[in-house]
């Protein structure tokens, strides 16, 4: 068994912003830490509502996934960080709108402030690998 922890940050992906890397992997087990809805082209939010935001947490998600071996249909569990919980059901459609039929274990959660400013919500999550 590998116990050797692999991290990274692939190209396409936010930058961190402080001393992190987005994606830690031991074996087949993949976790990725506190992702915003950034747009790694230019660095700014998708965009100042719910959705935008959901979807491209979810893209960065594929793109990091893909790096490891794995694909979004391998996620075990999602958190989701949401500053206001009055943003459930727009974060909800934008969610299913990607992963579809697969419903991984997940879990809500509403916080009084995200690190930077205009983040409506942030999510992380443990996934496996494809050959799991």
């Amino acid at each position: 068994m590998n116990t050797r922890v692999e991290t990274l940050t692939p190209p396409n992906t936010p930058k961190p912003i402080g001393p992190y890397s987005h994606i830690a992997k031991v074996g087949q087990h993949i976790t990725i830490g506190g992702t915003a809805g950034f747009d790694p082209a230019t660095g700014q939010l998708a965009g100042p509502d719910i959705r935008s935001q959901t979807l491209r947490i979810l893209e960065s998600f594929k793109v990091m996934l893909e790096a490891v071996g794995s694909d979004l249909d391998h996620v075990v569990h999602v958190n989701v960080f949401l500053r206001d919980m009055k943003d459930f059901e727009a974060m909800n459609a934008a969610y299913v709108d990607v992963m579809g039929e697969h419903r991984p274990a997940r879990t809500a959660f509403a916080v009084h402030d995200l690190p930077k400013p205009d983040v409506l919500l942030t999510m992380n999550l443990t996934a496996v690998t494809r050959e799991a």
